[in-house]
């Protein structure tokens, strides 16, 4: 356990940095898609979402996992406890979300993705979600169905809220 509060430490500079991107890369992808017809600034556009997402958020994703299970070989109690299991839930949801930011990536690298820059703005809004679950619950040590329904149902208006047509002005 004396190496615990390092790994510990490691981990949470990993999530800072993975948590960055996940919150940076689908703003990228909105000026991207809603300046299509400025080709300079998408070129540029492009490169940054490639760096970032492969150089900086793969590698703070991948350090994050294995620093998450080197706490749990550690400690191996805390897979016992609900609150855990939950944090797990909502890690593998991260993970996909990881993923499905870099097959948008590659979608909008060769013009083949017919997303819109309302879709990648409620995108955006995805991770806090999971953040705020995850640090819930990591923070206070529980699981609340209440709390987590509460705090689903706020992101699923925010995503309507986000993706509904605008009303035509008369």
């Amino acid at each position: 356990m004396e190496y615990y509060t390092w790994v510990l430490s490691l981990h949470i500079i990993a999530v800072l940095s993975w948590m960055a991107v996940l919150f940076y890369l689908p703003r990228l992808f909105v000026y991207h898609v809603e300046n299509i017809d400025k080709k300079e600034f998408v070129e540029v556009v492009k490169i940054q979402e490639l760096k970032i997402d492969a150089y900086i958020g793969h590698p703070a994703m991948l350090v994050t996992l294995i620093t998450g299970i080197a706490m749990l070989a550690l400690n191996p109690a805390l897979l016992s406890q609900d609150w855990m299991i939950a944090k797990l839930v909502a890690l593998v949801l991260m993970i996909a979300f990881a993923i499905s930011l870099t097959k948008f990536r590659k979608s909008l690298a060769n013009d083949s993705c017919n997303k819109n820059g309302k879709f990648f703005r409620m995108y955006n809004e995805q991770p806090t979600l999971l953040a705020i679950l995850i640090v819930t619950y990591v923070i206070t040590k529980t699981f609340s169905i209440l709390f987590t329904a509460i705090i689903v149902i706020l992101f699923a208006f925010i995503s309507y809220m986000i993706l509904k047509p605008k009303k035509a002005k008369n």
